[in-house]
């Protein structure tokens, strides 16, 4: 008896050990997401709609099937962002910071995904490699911080490349229905992964065109539909208005085609940006050009050596007969994968953003370690060069984390601002205007809505011939450092009419105007 709880001592010992590393990858990832995130997290006019609309869902159960509109295009996205925000939004009584945590949490989700995919497709050391750098990536985490719809494209992207993986190497074919039914939510997040549609479904139908596997691509066409269905319902209502400027803005826009010089040069800039801003942290080129010559050329040189060891040694391994079938395939299916991406990259003429790439961020991580790994070295050797490169981009990147500045206070800030502009209003009806460079008057909306104290919004003279809409007060708030709102030409402030300031604050980090009507200011 005594012997047997020593075995099974012993036994459980050796399990957490095993697993103690995994434990720590997650434990890491889980404070760089979640430490501090109401005072670092993104909270602006887009942050301010998405927690609008579900709110309304939440409280005046205003259900939607449409999602927030794509920043090119004119189409909107489906709502199925909204449905993931709900529960956290609930549950943390309608803060706005529910749904940063639903994103955090779901990053950490993606960090074990990243040690799954790199475990099953080259091994222990390559996956816990994989995902430790990937929980420490300055760029990864940034977008894991803040509530927005292509923050979570990296979770299902990853869980798709295993998948599409595991589906050719294990013929698990029945799990085509979770392939169709993540291809389904995935387009309501991010218009790019319309990529992973051809990228996936090319690798399938190359590796798997016998009659017998049929059946389940019927399988992956209902997990399709439904995954699709809350935006699929929308479309059927409405004539698929979305669906046709979809497939306009892909096949005839103007923001795509092919030009060689564009394609070539995009394809170079991807691969740069994409192994370089994860992997190493390089700056963005609006940054980037401030350094100094030599600083400038190290960060490029590096992002450029780092890209090209990593796939040269992917197609070096792949051609080596030596090489596991396993292996292969995975080395084969990773650079498919950035390939196929890669040329619809090519044919994009609009800026390529950071958050693009979620669609393929585990890639470069996966790619390195097994670059590193297959070093031509034995032993101790080996692993000596294993530790000292993954140290050396852990401690690289550990500096570029994102608290070891100033929090931004963003949501706390907005928070004062709409008190403030509240308590200027000295409880009576007004209307509300926000001038800015590029920010939407959403974020302040939301305050005021939850606190049941909503400007009244001015209509047009065709819908408000009587002018009913206007209060006798006009809230500003001008988030410019100089700002003259008298005359200004936004809507709210000329629908306002001929005025005059009757008060000017300083709050936050704003100025709060307050107008009136120019015959009351004459009056008094």
């Amino acid at each position: 008896m005594e012997k047997n709880n020593r075995s099974t001592l012993k036994y459980i010992i050796h399990t957490v050990l095993q697993f103690l590393p995994l434990i720590f990858i997650l434990c890491l990832g889980a404070y760089l997401r979640l430490y501090k995130i109401d005072a670092y997290m993104t909270f602006l006019g887009d942050e301010g709609r998405d927690v609008l609309i579900v709110k309304r869902m939440i409280v005046d159960h205003k259900w939607t099937l449409l999602g927030p509109t794509a920043s090119v295009g004119g189409f909107f996205m489906g709502p199925i962002y909204y449905y993931f925000m709900l529960p956290f939004l609930w549950i943390w009584k309608l803060n706005p910071v529910g749904p940063a945590v639903m994103v955090a949490l779901i990053g950490i989700m993606t960090i074990y995904i990243v040690y799954r995919t790199g475990y099953t497709m080259f091994g222990k050391t390559e996956g816990l490699g994989a995902a430790f750098l990937y929980a420490l990536s300055p760029l990864v985490i940034a977008y894991s911080r803040s509530s927005w719809n292509p923050n979570i494209v990296p979770f299902f992207s990853t869980l798709l490349l295993y998948l599409c993986f595991r589906i050719v190497t294990n013929e698990k074919w029945q799990y085509l229905f979770w392939v169709g039914l993540i291809l389904g939510i995935g387009i309501q997040l991010h218009y790019t992964f319309l990529f992973l549609f051809f990228a996936s479904g090319l690798w399938l139908l190359i590796h798997g065109h016998e009659n017998k596997h049929i059946r389940w691509y019927g399988a992956a066409f209902i997990g399709f539909i439904l995954g699709f269905s809350p935006f699929l319902a929308f479309e059927i209502r409405h004539g698929f208005t979305n669906t046709r400027s979809i497939l306009l803005f892909v096949f005839a826009g103007k923001d795509t085609g092919f030009t060689f010089v564009h394609f070539f040069g995009n394809i170079f800039s991807v691969l740069f940006h994409l192994f370089g801003r994860s992997i190493l942290r390089i700056p963005d080129a609006g940054v980037l050009v401030n350094f100094g010559v030599f600083k400038r050329t190290a960060w490029i040189s590096g992002s450029y050596i780092l890209t090209v060891f990593s796939v040269i040694m992917a197609i070096v391994r792949i051609t080596n007969r030596k090489i596991g079938n396993v292996t292969r395939v995975s080395l084969k299916l990773m650079l498919f994968w950035i390939g196929i991406i890669l040329v619809f990259f090519g044919l994009y003429k609009k800026p390529i953003y950071d958050y693009y790439f979620g669609i393929c961020f585990a890639i470069p991580f996966l790619l390195l370690m097994s670059a590193i790994s297959s070093f031509p070295l034995t032993g101790k050797m080996r692993s000596a060069c294993i530790i000292i490169m993954i140290s050396f981009l852990a401690l690289f990147n550990w500096q570029g984390r994102p608290f070891i500045y100033p929090p931004n206070n963003q949501l706390n800030q907005v928070k004062t601002i709409s008190l403030a502009v509240l308590d200027k209003t000295n409880g009576k009806p007004f209307n509300f205007a926000l001038i800015t460079g590029g920010n939407s008057d959403f974020a302040y909306r939301y305050f005021f809505e939850l606190w049941a104290r909503s400007p009244i919004v001015i209509e047009n003279n065709s819908v408000d011939p009587e002018r009913k809409t206007v209060t006798d007060q006009l809230l500003v708030v001008c988030e410019y450092p100089s700002c003259q709102p008298l005359g200004n030409s936004l809507w709210e402030v000329a629908g306002f009419g001929r005025a005059d300031i009757a008060g000017v604050w300083d709050v936050s980090v704003v100025k709060i105007y307050k107008l009136i009507h120019y015959k009351e200011m004459k009056t008094k």
